[in-house]
C-alpha cells in the first residue's frame, strides 16, 4: 500500500517535535529544530596522502591474501570457493583481483525507505543520517539510576527517538528489553518500531529466523509487495566481524538474508587498537580495512549491486585496565581515515557518536563533541549511537540522548550553508548604525532576531545573576526535565488500521509459533 498525501497529513498532524510544538502542559514546548535532510556543504577533511591511503589498501588485501579470514558457514565457504577463492577449513584467502571486482559493484548511494516517505533517508555522498543509541544492556537515569534494560526504557526510547527531529533512523534497540523472552524479543521490539515511529530501523542478524521477521515486519510496515521491497531497501543490519580476521555464522547468515533481498547490510569491523587489532593506529586501520572489504565482497557475491555500508568502529584502548575508550584522538583518526577509504571504493561511511564516560558529565560532553567532529569533518555518513550512549556502550542514558540531540542539532545548523545575499551581507544596516552604535535596535535586526541564531536546547546563556536566581541549574538536570517533557509531548505517529492488523497478526502468529531459536 503506497501512501497518500491525506495519510502524510495525518501523520504530520500527529508528529513529535518541531518548534510548532506545544508541551504536554500547553506551557513549556521542548524547542527544536525541524526535521532536515543533512548534507556535509564542504569537503571531507583527509589527514593522510594518497600514497598513505593506497599504502593501507595494499597491506589490507595482503593480510586477505597471505593470512586471509575465517568464514565459519560452510555455505558462505562454498560460495566464496566457486568464486575463485582459497579455502582451507574455515580460512579463506582472496586475491587482490578478486576483491577489486567485488567491491565495484557496491552502489555509492541509495535511499533508506522510511514507511512515511518524509523520513526516509539518502545514504552515501555527502548526506549524513543520525540515528539512536543501540543495544546498550543497561538504562540510566538521574532519578532512577542504572538498571537492567527493560521494555519500559525500550518504549520511552524509541519514543524518543521518533520525538527529536534531529534522530533520523533507529540504530537497534536503544536499550535491550532483557525481561522479554529472548525467543519473542525481536518480535515485540521491531513491532513497536514500526507502531512508536515512523522512521527506517535496524534489525539484528542472530540467526536467518530473526532477521527473516524483521525483513518481513519491515515490509507489512510499509504496506508494500516483497517485489517493491526489494527495490525499495527498508531495513538494515549491522555485521560485525569477530576481530581479528573471522566471521560468524549469525553474522553470514545475515548477509544472505539481506542481501539476497536487497536490503542494506553494514560491514563493521570492532578493532579496538591494542586489544583485537595492532596497538598502531594505522595497524588497526588495515585490519579494520581487510574485515571490511572481505565482508563487502560476499554481499556482492550474494547479490551484485545490493546496498552496503562501509562500517569504521576502530578505537584504542586503556593500556591500564584494558577497557575500550572512546573519543579519543585516535578514534579521530581512525575516523576520517575510515571515511577516506570508504570514499577511496566509492561506498557509504558508517561511524558512531561515542564516549567512555560512566555519567553524564564534562568527559562525556566532550568525548562526544570529538566523535561528532571526527566524523562530520571526516565525511560519516550513517551515524550510529547519535543519542544516548554512555560507559562505552553499556548504558543508554536518558540525559545523554537529549545532550546529544543537543549536539547534533549544532552540527545540523553548522552544516546550513552560510547565507551571502546582499540583505545578508548588511552594509546597510552597517549604513544605518554608524560608528559607534549598536545594532539590537536596527531594523536588520528586529526583522531577524528571532531566528538569527541557533537556540541550544540545554545551554544556558543567562548571566550570572540570573542563573542564581534560578537556583543555579546545571546541564544535566535540564537534560532530565527535557526527556520527561519529550515523552509527556510524544504523539504516536499514524498507521492504516489494516497495517496495523496485518503486523499484529504476523507477530502474534510468530509467537505462536516460538519465535526463533535461543541457541545461536
Amino acid at each position: 500500500m503506497t501512501n497518500t498525501d491525506s495519510d502524510t497529513t495525518r501523520r504530520s498532524r500527529r508528529e513529535g517535535g518541531g518548534r510548532r510544538n506545544t508541551g504536554g502542559d500547553g506551557r513549556h514546548p521542548v524547542q527544536q529544530l525541524p526535521r532536515r535532510k543533512l548534507k556535509r556543504q564542504f569537503p571531507a577533511m583527509e589527514i593522510v596522502s594518497a600514497d598513505e591511503l593506497e599504502a593501507i589498501h595494499q597491506a589490507s588485501l595482503k593480510v586477505l591474501s597471505e593470512i586471509g579470514m575465517d568464514f565459519t558457514l560452510p555455505e558462505a565457504r562454498d560460495m566464496l570457493k566457486k568464486a575463485g577463492a582459497r579455502v582451507e577449513g574455515e580460512r579463506v584467502r582472496f586475491d587482490p583481483a578478486m576483491i577489486e571486482e567485488l567491491i565495484a559493484t557496491v552502489p555509492s548511494e541509495f535511499t533508506f525507505h522510511a514507511r512515511n516517505p518524509e523520513n526516509s533517508q539518502r545514504i552515501g555522498g555527502n548526506y549524513i543520517s543520525f540515528g539512536t543509541v543501540a543495544s546498550p544492556p543497561n538504562a540510566s537515569d538521574m532519578d532512577g539510576g542504572r538498571r537492567t534494560g527493560n521494555y519500559q526504557d525500550y518504549r520511552n526510547f524509541v519514543k524518543l527517538g521518533q520525538y527529536f527531529n534531529c534522530i533520523n533512523f533507529l540504530s537497534g534497540y536503544p536499550v535491550e528489553p532483557i525481561d522479554i523472552h529472548a525467543s519473542v524479543r525481536h518480535l515485540e521490539a521491531l513491532r513497536d518500531m514500526v507502531l512508536l515511529t515512523d522512521k527506517p530501523f535496524h534489525a539484528y542478524s542472530l540467526g536467518r529466523e530473526r532477521i527473516r521477521d524483521g525483513i518481513e515486519i519491515a515490509r507489512i510496515g510499509r504496506g508494500i509487495s516483497h517485489d517493491q521491497l526489494e527495490q525499495e531497501p527498508s531495513l538494515f543490519t549491522i555485521i560485525n566481524t569477530n576481530s581479528p580476521l573471522k566471521l560468524d555464522t549469525p553474522m553470514l547468515q545475515g548477509i544472505l538474508e539481506m542481501s539476497s533481498r536487497n536490503q542494506i547490510v553494514c560491514v563493521t569491523p570492532f578493532t579496538l587498537a591494542g586489544a583485537m587489532a595492532p596497538v598502531t593506529v594505522a595497524g588497526a586501520l588495515v585490519e579494520q580495512n581487510a574485515e571490511a572489504l572481505a565482508g563487502i565482497a560476499f554481499t556482492q557475491l550474494v547479490r551484485k549491486g545490493a546496498p552496503v555500508i562501509y562500517g569504521g568502529f576502530t578505537s584504542n584502548v586503556d593500556m591500564k585496565s584494558g577497557a575500550p575508550a572512546f573519543g579519543t584522538p585516535e578514534y579521530m583518526k581512525a575516523t576520517i581515515v575510515g571515511g577516506q577509504l570508504a570514499r577511496r571504493y566509492k561506498i557509504p561511511f558508517r561511524t558512531s557518536n561515542t564516549c567512555a564516560a560512566n555519567t553524564v558529565d564534562a568527559q562525556a560532553a566532550y568525548e562526544s563533541v570529538f566523535s561528532l567532529w571526527g566524523l562530520t569533518m571526516g565525511g560519516g555518513n550513517l551515524i550510529m549511537h547519535g543519542a544516548g550512549w554512555l560507559e562505552g556502550g553499556l548504558v543508554a542514558s536518558f540525559e545523554k540522548f537529549v545532550l546529544d540531540c543537543d549536539l547534533i542539532q549544532m552540527v545540523s545548523e553548522f552544516m546550513q550553508p552560510l547565507e551571502t545575499t546582499e540583505d545578508a551581507l548588511g552594509v546597510e544596516a552597517i549604513r544605518e548604525v554608524g560608528p559607534g552604535g549598536h545594532f539590537f535596535g536596527a531594523q536588520h535586526t528586529l526583522a531577524r532576531y528571532t531566528n538569527a541564531f541557533y537556540s541550544p536546547i540545554i545551554s544556558d546563556w543567562r548571566n550570572n545573576q540570573q542563573w542564581l536566581a534560578a537556583g543555579k541549574p546545571e546541564a544535566w538536570q535540564k537534560a532530565n526535565a527535557v526527556w520527561k517533557q519529550a515523552l509527556a509531548d510524544y504523539q504516536q505517529p499514524f498507521i492504516e488500521p489494516a497495517i496495523r492488523d496485518e503486523l499484529n497478526a504476523f507477530v502474534e502468529k510468530r509467537k505462536a509459533e516460538g519465535g526463533a531459536p535461543t541457541d545461536f
